[in-house]
């Protein structure tokens, strides 16, 4: 006769649906972001580091015109914010979290990150309209994730 230890099979799953549901986007356009990054390095023959003189034309050239540096930047502001709001959605969503709205946050967060590279960084000698918008929403986002984690806990401090 065999017993069951623990929590059973139907308790467990799906314990993160949303932020189950969000990885895929979010790795997909990660890989992008690194793609831009090896490409840049391949045509630049520019193996290590960010600042190939090839993409400007002249030595040392600026970083508006570096497409290496800007899409490095891309890349490295994606992987510098996106994991803490994953991490926040995560504690939200396991502590009870409306599913709506961390739907919502994560939805705005990949239309932010994506404003931030495509319309910000990579446009525009690095200046475009959505690199404003997209840091200031993602600190947004995150801020309010985690507000909102706090707020599904504040039972527990006693509040």
């Amino acid at each position: 006769m065999t017993t069951s230890i623990g929590l059973s099979a139907p308790i467990l799953t799906p314990l993160l649906p949303v932020t189950g549901f969000f990885a895929l986007p979010f790795a997909v356009y990660n890989s992008l972001l690194s793609w831009r990054v090896v490409s840049n390095r391949l045509a630049d023959k520019h193996y290590l580091g960010d600042n190939s003189s090839a993409s400007s034309g002249k030595e040392g050239g600026s970083y508006k015109e570096n497409k290496l540096f800007r899409a490095s930047r891309c890349h490295q502001n994606f992987v510098e914010n996106v994991p803490l709001a994953f991490i926040l959605a995560a504690t939200a969503e396991l502590n009870g979290g409306n599913r709506s709205y961390l739907t919502a946050a994560l939805a705005s967060l990949f239309a932010l990150r994506v404003a931030h590279s495509e319309f910000g960084l990579l446009k525009e000698g690095g200046m475009g309209l959505g690199r404003p918008v997209g840091y200031f929403g993602t600190i947004g986002v995150q801020l309010g994730l985690a507000g909102y984690a706090a707020y599904l806990v504040k039972s527990y401090w006693g509040f």
